[in-house]
């Protein structure tokens, strides 16, 4: 496919891969994060690690926004379909993330909750707009990449005046994150990392330079990189050559969509409708400050936190589940203990096996088998 092919081409890959191999200095390591859950995904899909000398380690960061919304957010999401009788309407991953009692928005579904998925927010707005005589709620979720929809659809309403509409926003920021992650350092549990593979969707929107204070204040190189195998092996690259040469710069591998302002009318559009959250809970993280975004009290009667009261409980994770620690680097998928026996993607326990972009989806559905081969060769 034109477009497509030449991004995927395994002589330029396997020419990238010795390139790498030929940077890399003996006796160092380069531990790099991919912050994205979409660079975690195409790392299993396309085999990158095989083509990776053994001294550059990828390590899975909290880039999915399914895998770091947190139990108690969902369980307020399942409280006001079955509660409060809303017809809640959200995106397909989010029906199946595990929440407290064995339930998930799927589930309460087939208890006779009125849960819909939707494809689009605008598809949220119909459903309200057909049913008049009852309350529907988005329930909102994704990192900057999703935010600027969810802003036009409030705006939307408001100017409908729909009386039956009302938004539970859940949109994290990335920036705020990747400084909590570098801020855990001296936490015994953190991950030591050496450079970062930036996100590429949230950066076609926010540009590559909110990253710029991060990487001179931590010395961290940060590359933005395409989603393709050529894009991270690129990135990869040009983050183990910043790394020798003892830079921390932002460097935009991803020029064909990224630029350093990014996307200026969906930032107004976002600053419009909302502003930060003092603080905000991530599954794996904990609670990190302005770190999230509420909708502002201009458009307050689009608000459901506020509509229907909603109070935040913090619930802790399975305690099975390793979901935690995987999304903070510091344990790899194959380190859970129920990883691929309870814990499979048509039977998740943890948020990190529901989605296609979490670590431990990717890694059973490619790298698992390769894994199972090894070990019978080695037997």
């Amino acid at each position: 496919m034109k477009y497509i092919d030449e991004f995927r081409n395994g002589n330029v890959a396997r020419g990238l891969a010795a390139a790498i191999a030929a940077e890399v200095q003996p006796g160092r390591s380069y531990r790099l994060m991919e912050f994205c859950g979409g660079h975690t995904h195409a790392i299993s899909r396309y085999g990158l690690l095989d083509l990776l000398p053994p001294a550059v380690q990828m390590i899975h960061g909290p880039g999915c926004p399914v895998c770091v919304l947190p139990i108690g957010r969902i369980d307020s999401a399942i409280d006001l379909a079955r509660e409060q009788g809303v017809i809640l309407c959200t995106y397909a991953d989010t029906l199946r993330v595990p929440a407290s009692g064995g339930l998930s928005l799927l589930r309460a579904k087939a208890q006779g909750a009125d849960v819909r998925m939707v494809y689009s927010c605008d598809d949220a707005l119909r459903i309200a707009q057909d049913n008049p005589a009852r309350e529907v709620v988005f329930f909102a979720i994704g990192f900057e990449t999703t935010t600027p929809m969810t802003a036009a659809i409030i705006k939307q309403a408001a100017a409908l005046d729909l009386k039956n509409f009302s938004v539970f926003c859940n949109h994290v920021l990335t920036p705020a994150a990747m400084v909590h992650i570098m801020e855990s350092e001296g936490d015994p549990a953190a991950v030591a990392l050496d450079g970062f593979v930036g996100p590429a969707h949230v950066s076609t929107v926010i540009g590559s330079g909110p990253y710029e204070g991060f990487a001179q204040h931590y010395k961290k190189p940060v590359v933005i990189s395409g989603f393709e195998p050529l894009d991270v092996l690129q990135s990869v690259l040009m983050l183990v050559r910043q790394i020798n040469e003892g830079r921390a710069l932002v460097e935009n591998q991803f020029t064909r969509a990224v630029t350093r302002e990014g996307n200026r009318k969906a930032q107004a559009l976002v600053a419009e409708v909302f502003e930060l959250r003092e603080m905000f809970d991530w599954r794996g993280l904990g609670e990190v400050p302005l770190s999230a975004l509420k909708i502002k009290e201009a458009f307050v009667a689009f608000d459901a936190e506020t509509r229907y009261s909603i109070a935040y409980r913090q619930v802790p994770d399975a305690k099975a589940c390793e979901c935690a620690a995987i999304l903070r680097g510091h344990k790899h998928p194959r380190d859970c203990k129920v990883f691929g026996t309870a814990c499979t993607p048509d039977q998740p326990i943890g948020a990190c096996m529901v989605s296609s972009e979490g670590a431990c989806a990717a890694h059973y559905t490619y790298g698992r088998h390769k894994e199972a081969s090894a070990s019978e060769v080695k037997a």
